[in-house]
């Protein structure tokens, strides 16, 4: 099923104009809905893992393969990817969440929450300043090591102490990310068995679990 998907996006990387795309549509209808019915699988798995992200549907969570060229270098019209967010309020959601990523070559698992509004960085750049060790004993469980390794930092990192924040404060580190996600990649050997694949998801879900309910554990504190 998601075979087809890998192949049309493999080819439409290789010809991302207006003109291919439209003269494959139906090819991209084909591979859009066999994204969307995965999705609804790991949706129904997600949430057995995290009743918190509520009843979303794929249309929810799938972000859309067009791209907003207007301020970017780069003017190819469409992603090489299909990716879908699952959280409380789908794709848009404020929460951290639970991110598939289907790229050939560049599969990915991931989550928690990326480049977020002012007060939400800092309601959770606060929750690991009242509690580090709660933060530092997720980030640092072995099985978590093993699926993710470490913070991501292509969302950036602060040279310093954030704006009210202490600079002698001993994990101050773990205050300087602009944004909190993890991921890792998945081979493409992996998507030619659905079986395996959504167990591979589910397993590494269950790593990003603790650290969503952190992070989500601050924002529904926020004017509390």
């Amino acid at each position: 099923m998601l075979t087809d998907v890998v192949s049309f996006l493999a080819t439409l990387k290789e010809n991302n104009t207006k003109e291919w795309f439209d003269a494959n549509r139906d090819w991209y209808q084909k591979s859009k809905k066999n994204f969307e019915t995965f999705v609804t699988k790991l949706i129904q798995k997600v949430q057995v893992l995290d009743s918190e992200i509520g009843t979303p549907e794929a249309k929810d969570c799938i972000f859309r393969i067009f791209r907003d060229v207007r301020f970017s270098h780069d003017k190819t019209p469409y992603k090489s990817n299909m990716g879908a967010f699952f959280a409380k309020g789908g794709r848009k959601s404020k929460y951290g969440g639970y991110y598939f990523h289907l790229e050939p070559g560049s599969t990915m698992l991931a989550g928690g929450i990326w480049m977020p509004e002012a007060d939400i960085l800092k309601a959770i750049r606060s929750e690991i300043y009242g509690y580090p060790e709660d933060f530092k004993e997720i980030i640092t469980s072995k099985k978590f090591i093993h699926h993710f390794k470490e913070l991501d930092t292509d969302g950036g990192l602060l040279r310093s102490a954030p704006k009210d924040f202490p600079k002698d404060f001993p994990e101050v580190q773990f205050l300087k990310y602009k944004s909190y996600t993890v991921s890792k990649s998945i081979p493409d050997s992996l998507i030619t068995n659905e079986d395996a694949l959504l167990k591979e998801c589910m397993d590494v879900f269950a790593e990003l679990k603790p650290l969503n309910a952190f992070f989500n554990r601050a924002i529904n504190e926020m004017g509390n």
